[in-house]
């Protein structure tokens, strides 16, 4: 099948693609929806723009091409991932009072029907709305910006001496439930860009990384999605902010046209964002089903 624009784009309210994730409203087309269709017909094949291309060799989640719903109104896109228990997840744009009942339903059915363990229904809002919960999908826009290098004890990984950076494996087990341990290992076999560190007292206290910037779906440079996060005992004194603005430096500084931002709405790494002037491109939410 292919998808009809006249139908979707009416209902997309927010530049998110199914297995895609969120993309620059400048290539929000029909074309990069059809592009998951493809990619779920040859078995977990990775399309050259995905963000997710750097740390596997296969694709995880894909498009149930059969169980989509394509009609003026509403669009319901199924995925599936066989990650841990495996999860299907319905993707809803639709203007119809009654698809969030009949999209919880498919996810319900298609969860059975392919034995995994979670069934969530994924829903968009526009960037008019209050967005009380969720996740927000923010813009930074290195050509509208300039982003200069801030002072502090921010370099890259690679810049301190061997006794600073020895101490990463500490901040690297303290931080795994941000993804810094997989960072880590990732580190140290030589598959990724720079991380940039923050160090306090001899000792790594916050990290974002690695630097990396890729062509989207129409060639333009994006910087891409890093790992961010700062030891418990030293948030609040404005190392994050630090670091973050450290990054939008290095990805401006390296030819980045920008880069875009999933934040949990009320959170830290959100007010950081909104503080900072990034603009936002609407919002997210799921819910189980």
């Amino acid at each position: 099948m292919r998808f009809r624009w006249d139908w979707l784009r009416p209902v997309v309210s927010a530049p998110y693609v199914p297995t895609i994730g969120p993309v620059h409203p400048s290539v929000l087309t029909e074309d990069l929806f059809t592009d998951t269709l493809i990619a779920a017909r040859t078995d977990q094949w990775f399309l050259h723009y995905d963000k997710d291309i750097r740390w596997s060799d296969s694709k995880d989640e894909a498009v149930l091409l059969e169980d989509i719903v394509h009609r003026p109104g509403e669009t319901l896109i199924p995925t599936l991932s066989r990650r841990g228990a495996g999860m299907v997840k319905v993707h809803l744009y639709s203007i119809e009072p009654d698809s969030a009942f009949t999209a919880t339903g498919l996810a319900q059915k298609l969860a059975a029907e392919h034995g995994v363990g979670k069934a969530r229904t994924v829903r968009f809002l526009g960037p008019e709305s209050s967005g009380g919960h969720g996740t927000r999908i923010q813009l930074q826009d290195f050509r509208a910006t300039v982003r200069p290098a801030p002072d502090g004890p921010v370099r890259r990984f690679d810049e301190w001496p061997a006794g600073v950076r020895g101490s990463f494996s500490d901040f690297a087990e303290e931080m795994a439930a941000d993804g810094f341990a997989f960072l880590y290992g990732q580190m140290q076999a030589g598959k990724v860009g720079p991380v940039l560190t923050a160090v306090l007292g001899r000792r790594v206290a916050g990290a974002i990384g690695p630097m990396e910037i890729r062509p989207d779906a129409i060639g333009t440079p994006q910087l891409m999605p890093q790992y961010f996060g700062v030891l418990p005992e030293h948030r609040g004194a404005g190392l994050g902010r630090l670091l973050w603005r450290a990054a939008m430096h290095w990805g401006q500084a390296n030819g980045a046209a920008y880069q875009l931002l999933q934040t949990e709405v009320g959170g830290p790494s959100d007010r950081l964002c909104r503080s900072e002037g990034l603009t936002s491109l609407g919002f997210t939410y799921w819910q189980a089903a």
